[in-house]
């Protein structure tokens, strides 16, 4: 008899939606998933990076979800923590510890017919375990002229008073302006902030942030990012909550709740989020699934309208490989699919392609004995207990600040006894900072630490620089004409782009992975409209977007 051979899945890029297509396929189809991945990493921009023993989260990935089915799928690979971490006692963290845990792994290939396993077991202790995941607190805030803000961003009498009243009286004044005489024309980002806030409290607290971020002043970037940012944020809700803090009768113990009250808690692998993807990578290889690193996909090949060929090249050999496939996921920016395409798309559609526009991400990662955090009205402080911290000052370039020890201590060689930290800035490849060597970044993270009041050069210890391309998939350029492309992906049946630059859009990690679900479900369902996973994240924002 003879024996058919295996449908193939091919997947550019082994970051969180192809490694979660492949681990869905194998789990759920007949179908062999090879992935290729142009770097020599796992994980995309969810990878961690070691630097003599201490880790980089790149952007900083929180893993919460609002999708039950995507906090599960993280839980049956790296279950939670069921005792406490080192840091615990010390931080007097607050900790909801499980008893139990329900891992699915997938079987090795060809083991009786069974795809996944699952086992109940007791939930690890992270001090004697690797596979954990923690639960950790949220804290975010804005470090502006010297003080610490909220973030997002909320109205009380506490802030009024770092900012100063005569700062805050002026702010309340081109609020109501704003709300006698807004601007009409919404459609980019400087009048949707002004319309919401007020123009002192849009220039004081979003434009120089955002203008770092994005790298093009706000009156060219499309408001539809905003909307997605500071879904919920209210102003005329945050003065509201100020007044009525005076009106009580425990006014202190008010204001230090609403300052507090963002915080809130997430979960968060041990060694960071690349361990995540190293453990479902090493599962999908066990299976039978293929991971090639140093493969770059260079090139697609229709044939009646259906992705048929994927030419791939060996970035050490420079060889060449043309493999056939049944279906094609790309996680690759889009514009390189559409350009790599052939028979080549309509010339509407390259258009859109190539004015598509992109924003890097450098991250100098700083070994420090201490902090030295200046802020008004206290002595310094050689910790903080931040995750992330959003930097203002407009005479700076950094945009945030990342404290890998709040992240988890196993980040850090020795937690005890050094601060590990990470200053993001947002650049353009092979702009200025981009070319910029190692030591001179290194040397303008220092002196930027030391402008803003945060540490001080005495103090660094070690030092690294992390370049990812293509971080942030930008909402300027042809951006608004993203239904155009996206027509055309849909007509080609076996296609899925998936995750945050196949989509070109500024996706989550739990988002990129239901794009890659959904993706899978339609193949099980025997259905080519993917029309629906284009959908994923237009109802599902719920806090800061990750790197």
């Amino acid at each position: 008899m003879t024996r058919v051979a295996p449908k193939v899945a091919i997947i550019a890029g082994a970051g969180p939606a192809g490694l979660t297509a492949a681990w869905e396929l194998l789990a759920r189809t007949d179908i062999r998933p090879i992935v290729f991945e142009r770097t020599q990493a796992i994980g995309g921009i969810a990878q961690t990076y070691e630097h003599h023993g201490n880790r980089i989260d790149i952007g900083g990935h929180r893993f919460f979800s609002k999708s039950e089915r995507v906090m599960q799928w993280w839980f049956s690979k790296l279950p939670r923590q069921g005792a406490p971490a080192a840091d615990s006692a010390w931080r007097s963290l607050d900790v909801e510890y499980a008893t139990d845990a329900l891992v699915r792994t997938l079987a090795p290939e060809a083991v009786d017919g069974t795809r996944v396993r699952e086992e109940r077991r007791s939930a690890p202790d992270p001090e004697r375990e690797e596979q954990v995941m923690l639960q950790r607190p949220r804290l975010s805030r804005i470090y502006f002229g010297r003080a610490f803000f909220p973030y997002p961003l909320s109205i009380t009498l506490l802030v009024a008073w770092r900012l100063g009243l005569v700062n805050t009286a002026l702010i309340t004044l081109s609020y109501l302006k704003a709300q006698l005489f807004p601007r009409r024309d919404e459609t980019f980002l400087d009048a949707f902030f002004i319309n919401r806030f007020g123009k002192r409290l849009y220039e004081t607290f979003f434009k120089d942030y955002t203008e770092k971020v994005w790298g093009v002043p706000c009156s060219e970037i499309r408001a539809d990012w905003g909307a997605q940012r500071i879904k919920g944020l209210s102003l005329m809700r945050a003065v509201s909550h100020a007044v009525r803090d005076l009106l009580s009768t425990d006014f202190r113990k008010q204001q230090e709740a609403r300052e507090t009250s963002l915080i809130t808690r997430f979960f968060y692998p041990k060694r960071g989020p690349g361990q995540m993807w190293e453990t479902v990578a090493q599962q999908v290889r066990e299976a039978g699934g293929q991971i090639q690193l140093g493969a770059r996909v260079v090139g697609v090949r229709l044939t009646e309208g259906r992705v048929s060929h994927v030419t791939v090249l060996d970035e050490t050999s420079g060889r060449r490989e043309e493999v056939r496939c049944d279906y094609f996921f790309s996680t690759m920016p889009i514009r390189e699919l559409v350009t790599m395409t052939t028979p080549a798309p309509p010339a509407p559609v390259r258009e859109v392609a190539l004015g598509l526009k992109y924003r890097d991400f450098l991250t100098v990662g700083l070994l420090l004995r201490k902090l030295h955090v200046l802020e008004k009205g206290r002595p310094p402080q050689a910790r903080v207990d931040d995750n992330w911290i959003y930097v203002q000052d407009r005479e700076v370039k950094v945009g945030r600040i990342q404290v890998f020890n709040n992240w988890s201590p196993y980040l850090v060689a020795d937690p005890e006894h050094t601060v590990w930290i990470g200053l993001e800035y947002f650049v353009d490849e092979n702009d200025a900072l981009w070319a910029a060597d190692d030591a001179a970044l290194r040397a303008l993270a220092v002196r930027e630490l030391e402008q803003i009041g945060f540490a001080l050069g005495a103090d660094v210890l070690d030092g690294c620089v992390l370049r990812m391309p293509k971080a942030y998939p930008a909402y300027v350029g042809t951006h608004v004409r993203m239904h155009e492309l996206r027509a055309w992906v849909t007509s080609v049946p076996n296609l899925y782009c998936v995750g945050r630059n196949g989509m070109h859009r500024y996706n989550n990690q739990d988002h990129s992975m239901l794009t890659a679900m959904m993706a899978v479900d339609q193949i099980v369902a025997g259905q080519d409209d993917d029309s629906a996973l284009w959908d994923v994240n237009l109802e599902m924002v719920y806090h800061e977007g990750e790197g």
